[in-house]
């Protein structure tokens, strides 16, 4: 038997084998989950979430270990999830706990946990906005969110942080193919890394230059700003926390992070009511049911929309 409030109790106090419980709980979807979630929930609201996101071999990992170290100097604690690609044998992770992240692996005011998607699309798991619940509610002042490297479709992390930062690199594809992964509109800041290259000043051009194209910014609106940096010196990072720093601010000052929030707790909660709605349709009717309005449409008898208004239905008399 799990004791939830035991372990909510002791995840405050920032011991890390209560939080990985709890994520694990998250994870597994058990039963649990729900007293879970209602017992952490006075806690949560504090932490600010930046979401780090970017084609592979541009260097999250990397450059997520460096700002662990920053914000460690500046007195912060840290919460960081690592989203990993899933083992198509185990379904977890395949990195496991970040190697280049050993560093902070000693340090109690770090918790790093990697998540498989389990082929959730979008570069995130679908456990993560409870997830960042969980670090929220451990006492972590600052979630820094690694997304798998999916391109095209790893846009999801912007739904899920207070700032998405997006990384590039030199050699890593041009500023056309980053508007056409649509990473462009996500980012509110860009770090072009590994900076030392050949390529570094031409790329943050290029960036710069697809940024202002058909801007239409009124006064007041935030610019993304482009960083370069070298992660794996540590180069350029002091910079990186001083323009998350101003956009927080921003953020506050306008009111967007609360705004931002609210969307992010909406998503959550259609989430998680479609998944009940989901399961009370296999509750009360089974696949049979379904089956039958599926060749009642496919014989014309039917139309998709009749069909659907036949199984709300059925959930309202349930």
């Amino acid at each position: 038997m799990i004791d939830v409030a035991t372990l909510v109790e002791q995840a405050r106090q920032g011991r890390p084998r209560a939080v990985a419980r709890l994520i694990s709980l998250v994870e597994n979807a058990a039963p649990q989950l729900r007293e879970a979630m209602a017992a952490l929930a006075p806690y949560t609201g504090r932490a600010y979430t930046v979401g780090l996101t970017g084609s592979p071999g541009v260097g999250k990992s990397t450059s997520t270990s460096a700002l662990v170290s920053a914000y460690r100097r500046l007195g912060k604690r840290v919460g960081v999830l690592a989203v990993d690609p899933s083992s198509p044998f185990s379904g977890g992770a395949l990195l496991g706990d970040r190697v280049r992240m050993q560093d902070h692996a000693t340090d109690p005011e770090v918790f790093i946990r990697s998540m498989a998607t389990r082929g959730h699309l979008g570069g995130l798991s679908w456990a993560a906005p409870q997830a960042l619940r969980v670090l929220d509610a451990a006492g972590c002042d600052v979630i820094l969110v690694e997304t798998v490297g999916v391109g095209q479709s790893e846009v999801e992390v912007a739904a899920q942080a207070d700032t998405t930062v997006v990384l590039l690199a030199p050699g890593m594809g041009d500023g056309i193919q980053a508007a056409k992964a649509g990473i462009l509109e996500i980012g509110d800041l860009f770090v072009v890394n590994k900076a030392d290259r050949d390529g570094a000043d031409a790329t943050a051009r290029e960036l710069n230059h697809m940024l202002g194209l058909g801007e239409a910014r009124e006064a007041g609106d935030w610019r993304p700003p482009i960083v370069k940096t070298v992660a794996a010196r540590g180069e350029g990072v002091d910079e990186v926390v001083e323009a998350l720093e101003k956009h927080r601010a921003w953020l506050e000052e306008h009111g967007e992070l609360a705004a931002r929030r609210r969307r992010r707790a909406a998503d959550e909660v259609e989430a998680i009511a479609l998944a009940a709605l989901r399961a009370r349709i296999g509750d009360l009717h089974g696949d049979r049911h379904l089956v039958t309005l599926a060749e009642r449409v496919v014989a014309g008898e039917l139309d998709p929309y009749g069909a659907a208004d036949e199984l709300v239905a059925g959930l309202t008399r349930g």
